[in-house]
């Protein structure tokens, strides 16, 4: 695994970046969650940031974090570090910080408690940074402003946004599914739309996956990645492609989006949707068998293809 240093954007920013060009960036909050399932609380680290980073890494790509966080959970950039991510990360005064709540068995349902966030991203922040694919991903409305992913859009680029950090907002403390003012402006900009199946319904009013997912790629992006409690639908403006997830144990379902959009962006690099798909399908499977980012080997992942995605 490539082992490489941590960048810290009060210190670093702007140095020898110039030529220095990344696989992929994943963009967003680090979030402090709490998990509360069955009667159990578990504290985590979260955010796509976190879970998309450490999965493009175990791929083997050439990575980059762009994170903002509070210095007292800076144990995460250690962790992305470690895992051969470069990280720039802007300490915040706190973190983003959530409690996920699933009252049933269904973990497709949750209420989603807000506590505290890290502020939106700047410019700044993204202007120096050079990545074949940039992997959008924020936990809550406001956190990657529309001036943020125009100045991404202007690099040579392929790029992915992730829906639910945009219909989130928050109401009483608690994250809830909103209209989406914006839609058309943000998807003019991208390559890549991740929903799942709930936000796709809201944004479109069709509870069939296929037919909204037509909707959301009349708005722009080239391909939609929709996720659902089976499996992942693709739709790249001509054809449908669906893969079903084959955990063995149910137990990681926070981190599953994330999962599934890293890893068919860092196969997208080569692929063709089809095999990106079969990809983000199996690597998510895995994932969901374990809290936390996934921990396991390529390797892993090309023995689940063979075995189920044929």
């Amino acid at each position: 695994m490539r082992c490489t240093a941590v960048f810290n954007t009060e210190n670093n920013r702007g140095e020898n970046m110039e030529n220095k060009v990344y696989d992929l960036a994943v963009l967003g909050h680090y979030t402090k969650d709490t998990i509360k399932i069955n009667n159990v609380t578990k504290h985590v680290d979260g955010g796509a940031v976190n879970y998309g980073a450490h999965m493009a890494a175990r791929l083997g790509l050439k990575v980059a974090a762009i994170t903002r966080l509070a210095a007292e959970d800076n144990h995460t950039v250690r962790q992305l570090e470690k895992a051969g991510v470069e990280v720039y990360v802007t300490h915040t005064p706190q973190s983003t910080t959530l409690v996920l709540e699933y009252p049933t068995n269904n973990l497709d349902r949750r209420i989603i408690h807000f506590q505290s966030s890290a502020g939106p991203f700047t410019v700044d922040e993204v202007k120096d940074i050079n990545s074949r694919v940039f992997a959008i991903g924020p936990s809550i409305r406001g956190e990657v402003p529309l001036e943020v992913v125009e100045k991404i859009r202007e690099k040579d680029t392929m790029i992915s946004l992730d829906v639910q950090g945009y219909v989130r907002v928050v109401e009483n403390n608690i994250l809830v599914d909103r209209e989406w003012p914006d839609i058309k402006k943000y998807l003019a900009l991208v390559d890549v739309l991740k929903t799942d199946a709930v936000e796709a319904q809201g944004l479109t009013g069709e509870t069939d996956i296929r037919r909204a997912a037509r909707i959301l790629a009349g708005f722009g992006p080239k391909e939609v990645v929709l996720t659902h409690r089976k499996g992942i639908l693709v739709y790249d403006g001509r054809t449908y492609y669906e893969a079903v997830f084959y955990p063995k144990q149910l137990v990681g379902r926070s981190g599953r989006g994330d999962t599934v959009i890293s890893t068919y962006m860092a196969r997208r690099l080569h692929n063709a949707p089809r095999e990106a798909l079969n990809w983000a399908a199996a690597a998510a499977s895995l994932k969901m068998e374990a809290e936390g980012p996934f921990k396991g080997s390529k390797e892993e992942i090309e023995d689940l293809l063979a075995r189920k995605y044929k």
